[in-house]
């Protein structure tokens, strides 16, 4: 378990973020919280921000007349927000992504839906090029309110071991 801030100074305190390689383990899940509620607002703008002008993500009388009745979120903001759930207890000390694998949408997410994300660590294992630093990958899961999965992925990270690095500083 790691501590959440660290004393810097007499009654001085600084929030500290992510996990060195040392601290994870296979088979440890991580349930990230708060959740996050979608709003109309998050899905129409990042729906314009990437340019994915699909109506299907904003377009009400178009949606009302599909299999769902009502528009979806669209994927790219649920990985988003899974991820970046997640940040705080996976990759807070990392150097650098390596990789989104396996990405998965089991399951529509509509505004109004609350997204819960968790993540388990699947395995690491040293750098062979770089001794102070490690890779661990990750099955991140998302879900709805309800329990229900809407998606999933495995995301592999470079991390600091424990001592190196200047994230902590």
């Amino acid at each position: 378990m790691r501590d959440s801030y660290v004393e810097v100074s007499p009654g001085r305190f600084r929030e500290v973020q992510g996990r060195y390689f040392e601290d994870f383990e296979v088979g440890h899940v991580y349930e990230h919280r708060p959740g996050r509620t979608i709003t109309d607002a998050d899905n129409v703008w990042f729906t314009l921000l990437t340019m994915n002008t699909h109506p299907a993500h904003f377009d009400y009388e178009l949606s009302k007349d599909t299999e769902f009745g009502k528009p979806l979120v669209v994927s790219p903001l649920t990985i988003a927000l899974m991820t970046g759930m997640s940040v705080s207890d996976t990759s807070g000390k990392a150097i650098a992504n390596l990789g989104w694998d396996e990405v998965r949408m089991t399951k529509p997410l509509f505004v109004g839906d609350t997204l819960y994300a968790e993540s388990e660590v699947l395995e690491k294992r040293e750098s062979k090029s770089r001794p102070e630093q490690g890779i661990v990958t990750f099955r991140t899961t998302g879900k709805n309110q309800h329990g229900e999965v809407v998606s999933h992925y495995k995301r592999s990270v470079l991390v600091w071991k424990r001592g190196h690095g200047n994230l902590d500083d």
